[in-house]
């Protein structure tokens, strides 16, 4: 038998569980996260292979969700610098690239771009002519300065790419293959600004990207683990190490996507509203089809405004960590939390700070198994101010709920995260809009339970005319072919991919006969 190892970093905790080939769970286990991620990964593969009892030589895979990209554009850290280049002339002039980024930000990738003649229309007609020397006139300037990350985008490439194709390859040419290149149509959807944003983030992460897989590869190794590694997706699928290192972008909401389709695992529902609370946050969103709901407007990460697959979630500054204060008569929660910290920090631990669990505690509604808490403050607290944030606690979740729902009919509720503790079971059936609220058995294991049992995907999003002759029907069939093309090259087998999701936007706007179809496979490892 086989068996499988998935890992999720979340801001408290990081989390490891081991399932056989049949994805029944043999061991979980957990440790605090690390400031350099890698260690807390090392630190809870060594648990729970020791809790477990597997023999190294059993595992045949391992499933990382992990948080080193988006701590590294949160914190601005670890970034390359970008050579940024838009195919665009005589149109997309008047907003430069990077333009509203927070200057930290574009300091930290080099706030450098060239704009070149290039760029197509939606219905694939000509904006400028794309001459050859001139980007290899910008691209000979870029290495001379030192640029050895690329991010290229142009006008309408998810309709026609070959442009983009053209200057990856002259650059590729002419620094002897050492430069990493990003192309936009690979990585965001229609919308220009979001899209080159989204790739400039990607090639800017690239170094981060290859030292954490460097990393976690050579952590496996040492202890003889040779399985095939695999890293979570926005979209909670699983893309390869290889994959991983070409667009490192597409691990930046990897964790609550992780806790999404763990939630679908533990209760076997593919439709509900889904609740996670970690050390820091609570995040909610809607479960449609086992899969995360996917945004379709931009997102912002980083203070930035993209538009690349990531899930529709509502984020509020309310987990197991999160810091109560009352000054002035005032009762405030957060946003600020004590994540991996909890156990050195919080009253319940000898600490001296008031956070959300010691609210549970200390109202006597959570039970933390194998935790030696102290109670002595509990005698002496004013018991109102415990009251009073276990109900703003339970005004976040339900505006949280409120902001995810579209329908009004009641959903069944999962909650899972080891932040979970902090809402009262009794009041459960309070929750506005919920049929029932189920926190299954290993709720708090749910991410690297995600990870774990994910499958292997790929998504594309297209612009097709459909006054050239070509029907919507050839149109779908295409876009079915490229998406099941995508996720073999993640890894997945391609006798068992299958489209999971299609989604069709006739675009009126467009003076012809244009649809707007994204198509999104899966298939096993």
């Amino acid at each position: 038998m086989g068996y499988k190892i998935g890992i999720d970093v979340g801001g408290t905790h990081t989390d490891a569980v081991i399932v056989s080939d049949k994805n029944e769970i043999v061991a979980a286990d957990k440790t605090n996260t690390t400031p350099d991620p890698t260690d807390g990964i090392v630190e809870s593969l060594d648990l729970v292979l020791k809790s477990s009892g597997v023999d190294v030589d059993e595992i045949s895979h391992v499933m990382i969700g992990t948080t080193h990209c988006i701590n590294a554009v949160v914190e601005r850290k670890n970034l390359a610098r970008v050579a940024v280049i838009r195919i665009c002339k005589p149109a997309g002039q008047s907003i430069p690239p990077m333009y509203g980024w927070p200057d930290s930000l574009k300091s930290a990738v080099g706030a450098t771009y060239w704009l070149v003649g290039g760029g197509y229309d939606y219905d694939g007609r000509k904006i400028g002519e794309f001459r050859d020397s001139e980007v290899r006139s910008v691209v000979r300037e870029a290495l001379e300065k030192g640029f050895n990350s690329f991010a290229v985008t142009g006008i309408f490439s998810p309709v026609i790419p070959d442009e983009e194709l053209q200057v990856a390859e002259i650059i590729d040419s002419m620094s002897d293959g050492r430069a990493h290149v990003s192309v936009s149509h690979k990585i965001g959807r229609i919308g220009l600004l979001e899209r080159e944003n989204a790739t400039i983030l990607n090639a800017a992460l690239t170094n981060v990207a290859r030292s954490a897989t460097n990393a976690i590869e050579e952590a496996c190794r040492k202890r003889g683990i040779y399985g095939k590694l695999y890293f979570s997706q926005n979209d909670g699928m699983l893309m390869s190490v290889d994959y991983a290192r070409q667009y490192p972008i597409f691990t930046i909401a990897s964790g609550p996507t992780n806790s999404f389709r763990g939630a679908s695992f533990l209760t076997g529902l593919r439709q509900a509203i889904v609740v996670d609370i970690g050390g820091t946050t609570l995040l909610a969103g809607m479960l449609v089809n086992g899969f995360p709901r996917q945004s379709a407007a931009w997102v912002e990460v980083g203070g930035v405004r993209t538009n690349f697959r990531m899930p529709d979630l509502v984020s509020i500054g309310c987990g197991g960590g999160t810091i109560v204060r009352f000054n002035d008569g005032r009762l405030t929660l957060g946003p600020d939390s004590v994540g991996y910290e909890l156990e050195r920090r919080a009253l319940s631990w000898g600490g001296d700070l008031l956070t959300t669990t010691d609210v549970a505690v200390g109202l006597g509604y959570a039970r933390i198994e194998g935790a030696k808490l102290v109670t002595d403050w509990i005698r002496d607290f004013d018991i109102k101010i415990l009251v009073d944030a276990r109900e703003m606690i339970l005004r976040y979740l339900q505006e949280a709920v409120d902001q995810v729902k579209t329908t009004k009919e009641p959903l069944p509720m999962i909650l899972v995260g080891g932040g979970g503790i902090i809402i009262p079971e009794d009041r459960y059936k309070s929750i506005n809009g919920v049929s029932e609220v189920i926190r299954p058995v290993l709720f708090q294991y749910a991410n690297a339970l995600g990870a774990a049992v994910a499958e292997v995907g790929g998504e594309i999003e297209k612009v097709f005319s459909l006054d050239s002759g070509l029907t919507r029907q050839e149109a779908l069939e295409q876009a079915k072919k490229l998406a099941v093309q995508e996720a073999v090259k993640a890894g997945a087998k391609s006798e068992t991919v299958e489209v999971v999701d299609i989604d069709e936007t006739f675009l009126a706007y467009l003076p012809s006969n244009a649809v707007k179809i994204r198509v999104k496979a899966a298939g096993k490892l």
